[in-house]
């Protein structure tokens, strides 16, 4: 007897290392969160996993993003406009007893969501900051600063981070929109990989577009 086909698929649940720590958050299939991650109100998609020592926090991430070690996002902003910026103002329950966690400065926070689309890469190190958008496709490069949202396939780095160049040209970055290969079913996913590996991206669109 051949063996199911379905024996290709590894299970789906997310993984979860024992020493990180999460509150509030969503995990698709096939999600990873590695060692002494630290996730705080974030949704992850499908594939999407994170490297060791990551921290997020009020986020909402795409599919198949690849979130490098020691990444910060949406990095804690503090009050500056204070007489104190130290967390006693918005935090005090930390310190002293009765005094609860600053309701205003919290819904502050979470109203600056960060939102990441589908297959973006963040490197080593990088910061992205409050209330930023980044494209699907994108590149950020180790330890960029990310300070204003960035389009879709486009490749930054530096600190604030800059365009260095697009992805693809243009037309290949559309068709790649509108074939959306992050939403395919799990089997024409495991289908399409030795192509993935093997093709050139006109040729892999061609093959797959309409299929």
């Amino acid at each position: 007897m051949e063996p199911s086909e379905d024996l290709r698929f590894k299970d789906p649940e997310p993984r979860i290392h024992a020493t990180a720590a999460l509150k509030g958050c969503q995990l698709g299939r096939y999600a990873a969160i590695g060692e002494r991650v630290v996730l705080r109100e974030v949704n992850v998609g499908d594939f999407t996993y994170f490297e060791r020592n990551a921290e997020a926090i009020y986020t909402t991430i795409g599919k198949f993003c690849s979130i490098a070690a020691n990444t910060r996002i949406n990095a804690l902003e503090h009050p500056i406009e204070r007489i104190t910026q130290h967390k006693v103002s918005y935090r005090p329950n930390e310190y002293f007893r009765w005094l609860g966690v600053d309701g205003d400065f919290k819904a502050r926070r979470q109203h600056k969501r960060v939102r990441i689309g589908h297959d973006v890469w963040i490197g080593h190190g990088a910061v992205v900051l409050p209330g930023v958008s980044i494209g699907n496709g994108a590149v950020i490069g180790a330890n960029a600063v990310v300070t204003h949202n960035i389009d879709a396939y486009e490749i930054m780095a530096g600190a604030p981070a800059r365009r260095l160049r697009q992805r693809f040209a243009p037309e290949i970055s559309e068709r790649i929109e509108a074939l959306a290969w992050w939403d395919w079913p799990v089997a024409k996913l495991a289908d399409a990989v030795p192509d993935m590996q093997a093709l050139p991206i006109e040729e892999f669109l061609e093959r797959w577009s309409g299929d």
